[in-house]
């Protein structure tokens, strides 16, 4: 699709479609006319030179109303020769250019939107020509299939179009990742494409520690659909799909500044919810097998005890369908052994999952040939580091029986394919590892953590030390500046809106003002510290400089300690929606006037679900 535009003389924003030649008009209220020919009263009027990729969609914030568009797109790779594209970079444009004013609360909202669609790796396919938001299987399994709302990244965005008849300027976006390659295994005669594609979920979607467990209406954090998808030379295409996601209980980790946040696990039974989640797996994938890879010790026992728990209480007609195995990896892959991670493709064939399990559709006779009736729903604490070695291991594991099926290799083979191509293996370890960054920035704020195993097939000193560094950053993001991040996907997904949800603005720090300017204080004294270190006035030993010294390190230490035990103060909260795990308290003063608040944590939380947009 390419999109020229241009602005008429009273404002109105005018977009041409050379795909479909047709013509949308949006004045200062949005959406106001689709038609097949330019108005007599523009007919004067020539199109500008600016061309957009596709429009994302239109939001309306508190003071105006916006187009955003990708105007600079990349091609990723494509699918049965459908091109799928990046947005590369973007523009938001107002609607009503009189109403431009310097509102510091919309500018933050803006603010907002261009932190996420900046951060965020976005993929449409070029032309529509392809549907990004379902499998294969879905798509050639499903009579009149619909996008799949759960991975329409964009679809609250695009809701205006949809009721204005404007369908032809509707782009749906994914958030997650995609490549592809053409290529051959194994010599020229065995030409082939492989594709890789995670899809993100819209529900409870957000940052790793303000969005955790699962809510009321089954959605649980961090919820991917990855599918892994080889093309043959004689047209046959297999597609494989891997689920995962929070552990779907209600639980939570409450950010306090300490390295490890404090984990909570709330009273309240979530069997409604979690049996709500499994009944839609199930719906959508078949036979799940629940692949749970958290510690059964220290810190993450209480996850894993309470999936178990409820997993052990859930209805019998779900029960029948779902399969849960255990898989200590931290105790088993101990001193870099992540090769024993194939231990776990010994349990799962135990229990019933095998690497037969596929979609498989012949192109030539366009008949299906194989359904792919089970999933692989893994997770780990975050559903990031583990979850992406394991799934990988996965996907390797089953494009070993497909290279077979297709007679890429032989069927006595027992060699494992990678050790008979090494340069098909270091674009799939490189896939694999990409994908799994592209899923880890989205939760965690940084690249995934061993994908040195996932590139190289190997652990190494070099990739702990790279894992040591971007702990050490998801720590300083997760703490200091997730609060925004949060608020950026609630108010791109409609969760929160501005025009309705905003009487005052939601940017005022009502915190008492000593613990808001404490952090600032202490990067006073510890600069005055350091400049009487550098440059004392006279002997750094004189009484004068003692006492200034004495009185910096002594201010700090207490601040420290105050800090320490006040953590929850000084998190970067989000500020648009309340959280579940969190609640705000009023503080008051000498007078018993409230003189601000403070965070507490809130006993016997229950996530609610996704709000109706």
């Amino acid at each position: 699709m390419v999109l020229s535009h241009f602005i008429a003389n009273d404002g109105t924003h005018i977009f041409y479609n050379e795909k479909s030649q047709q013509y949308l008009f949006l004045d200062h209220s949005g959406v106001s006319e689709v038609t097949n020919n330019l108005p007599s009263i523009y007919s004067k009027l020539t199109l500008s030179t600016n061309t957009y990729s596709i429009i994302i969609g239109i939001i309306k914030l508190k003071v105006n109303k916006y187009i955003i568009v990708a105007d600079k797109h990349s091609i990723t790779g494509n699918i049965l020769g459908n091109e799928i594209a990046k947005i590369e970079s973007f523009k938001i444009i107002p609607l009503n250019a009189s109403l431009i004013t310097k509102s510091s609360e919309e500018s933050q909202y803006l603010d907002l939107l261009n932190q996420h669609l900046t951060n965020a790796t976005l993929f449409y396919s070029v032309d529509n020509k392809y549907d990004l938001t379902n499998s294969l299987q879905r798509q050639y399994t499903i009579e009149n299939l619909q996008y799949d709302e759960r991975f329409w990244w964009n679809s609250y965005l695009c809701k205006e179009l949809l009721e204005n008849n404007a369908n032809n300027f509707v782009t749906p976006i994914i958030y997650g990742y995609f490549k592809s390659h053409s290529t051959s295994f194994n010599g020229p005669n065995h030409q082939l494409d492989f594709a890789l594609l995670s899809r993100r979920s819209i529900k409870r979607a957000g940052t790793r520690y303000f969005r955790r467990g699962i809510d009321s209406d089954g959605n649980v954090a961090n919820f991917n659909e990855t599918e892994q998808i080889f093309t043959s030379k004689d047209k046959h295409i297999y597609s494989l799909i891997q689920t995962r996601g929070s552990v779907p209980v209600y639980w939570s980790e409450i950010n306090n500044l300490k390295y490890k946040p404090n984990l909570v696990i709330s009273s309240q039974s979530s069997i409604d919810a979690t049996s709500k989640h499994f009944e839609d797996q199930i719906k959508f994938y078949g036979d799940n097998y629940l692949v749970n890879l958290v510690n059964q010790s220290g810190y993450e026992k209480p996850v894993k005890q309470s999936y178990e728990h409820i997993v052990d209480n859930l209805p019998t007609n779900i029960a029948s369908k779902i399969h849960y195995l255990y898989f200590d990896f931290h105790h088993e892959c101990r001193k870099m052994r992540w090769d024993r991670i194939k231990l776990l493709l010994e349990r799962l064939i135990q229990s019933g999952y095998t690497s037969d399990n596929f979609f498989h559709y012949d192109l030539n006779s366009s008949k299906i040939l194989r359904l792919q009736s089970k999933v692989v729903r893994t997770n780990c604490m975050d559903c990031l580091d583990r979850t992406n070695v394991v799934q990988s291991t996965i996907g390797r594991w089953v494009l070993q029986n497909i290279f077979t099926h297709t007679g890429y290799l032989p069927e006595e083979n027992l060699t494992p394919w990678e050790n008979i191509d090494a340069n098909f293996n270091l674009f799939f370890q490189d896939f694999w590892a990409d994908n799994a960054d592209a899923v880890s920035c989205a939760y965690s704020g940084t690249g995934a953590l061993k994908t040195d195993f996932t590139r190289t097939g190997r652990r190494t000193k070099r990739g702990a030390l790279a894992d040591l560094q971007n702990s050490i950053t998801r720590y300083i993001k997760n703490n200091y500046k997730d609060g925004s991040r949060q608020d950026s996907y609630d108010l791109f997904l409609g969760e929160y809106k501005p025009y309705q949800d905003s009487i005052s603005s939601p940017f005022i720090d009502k915190r008492p003002p000593y613990i808001q300017l404490l952090p600032y204080l202490m990067g006073t004294s510890l600069l005055v510290l350091l400049a009487i270190l550098w440059y004392p006035r006279g002997s750094i030993s004189s009484i004068n400089n003692l006492l200034i010294i004495g009185g910096c390190i002594l201010f700090n230490l207490r601040s420290l300690s105050y800090v320490n035990k006040e953590g929850y103060q000084f998190v970067n909260w989000p500020k648009l929606i309340q959280l579940d795990a969190v609640k705000k308290v009023d503080v008051y003063g000498t007078d018993g006037k409230v003189i601000g608040i403070k965070y507490e944590e809130q006993e016997n939380f229950r996530p609610e679900g996704k709000k109706q947009n």
